[in-house]
């Protein structure tokens, strides 16, 4: 049994709920284990009942360094390692972690004691993850995520509000259209295709409420001009801590390969999530409830965050088949 566990967790929130097999069975495995969790999206795994410490990683190479310091006095017995880049097994080197367990990718070979050969072919993101636990003589778990939704009554109220001040009645069948992706505009839809969805989706009694960032306030108007009248948003008004209750209250999401995809599958809501320039068979949403849609494209998956032609890939599917699959969906 190893006393002392840190976990480098992913980068991605996608990622992040992937790994959520992998760190239950880790946490079985070893029991009396103290796990500590790092990383980008790690906080968001508080009460998740993974760990018994969550850091989130710092940006500024000071902070690193403080944190790095911190984990080396602590001298962990097993770093593991779920980002692929040679950033974070030279990170596990410097916390001084007496084994340190990843794949050996980016040249970062000689920085890990435990170098696991990467799939060939690939396998799903989330079997990837549960396959670097082999070392440790850990197997099995579960092979979707699940997420545990605590109570919190002022979470509740806050999406309540939020919700009432967008237009939302209080029993609306609410399907939100998540129009962003941090990956890249290769993964978006055509806000005119989202639009002619949500035409859709209100002519049929559900009630479409637009999700994201900040950054898609643009998209958000242009779905809006495409639907011919308003629509409810919450974009750019959540927040990390009210997503995964807020991803509760809908009988379905439709997005683009995005990290909310797999949140909303984890907290089993009815998912459709429209592939293009990535592989859904490395990275669908694992759920009992997900649907993908994807169309033939000879270039595809091409894993550009970019595209460089006419984006046939996610263009091609229509906004009569998205509905079709909410439809199905939500029965």
């Amino acid at each position: 049994m190893s006393a002392a566990i840190v976990v480098r967790t992913p980068n991605w929130l996608g990622d992040t709920v992937m790994a959520l097999p992998m760190l239950a069975a880790l946490r079985t495995a070893e029991p009396a284990a103290r796990i500590t969790l790092v990383g980008r999206w790690a906080t968001l795994l508080i009460g998740q009942g993974v760990a018994d410490i969550v850091l989130p990683y710092p940006k500024p190479l000071a902070a690193r360094r403080r944190l790095a310091r911190t984990l080396a006095a602590e001298r962990a017995d097993v770093a593991v390692l779920l980002p692929s880049s040679i950033e974070s097994a030279l990170a596990a080197w410097r916390w001084r972690a007496v084994r340190r367990i990843g794949y050996a990718t980016d040249g970062r070979a000689p920085f890990l004691t435990d170098a696991l050969p990467l799939p060939a072919p690939r396998r799903h993101q989330v079997d990837e993850y549960a396959a670097l636990l082999t070392p440790l003589g850990v197997s099995g778990g579960a092979t979707a995520p699940v997420w545990t939704l605590r109570d919190d009554a002022g979470l509740d109220a806050e999406i309540a509000r939020l919700l009432a001040d967008a237009g939302v009645a209080a029993d609306a069948r609410l399907v939100g259209l998540h129009l962003g992706a941090a990956f890249g505009s290769s993964k978006l839809w055509p806000a005119e295709a989202f639009g002619r969805l949500a035409q859709g989706l209100a002519a049929g009694g559900l009630t479409p409420v637009l999700l994201g960032t900040g950054e898609d306030t643009d998209t958000a108007a242009a779905v809006t001009r495409a639907a011919g009248g308003p629509i409810a948003s919450l974009v750019g008004r959540d927040r990390a801590a009210l997503l995964p209750r807020l991803l509760a209250r809908l009988r379905c999401l439709v997005s683009g390969d995005t990290g909310v995809a797999h949140l909303a599958a984890a907290v089993d809501v009815a998912t459709v999530t429209l592939f293009g320039p990535t592989d859904r068979r490395i990275t669908a949403p694992r759920g009992r409830k997900s649907r993908t849609l994807d169309r033939a494209a000879p270039c595809a998956p091409c894993f550009l965050p970019r595209c460089p032609i006419d984006h046939v890939c996610l263009a091609r599917i229509e906004p009569d088949e998205v509905l079709h699959e909410v439809r199905q969906a939500v029965k």
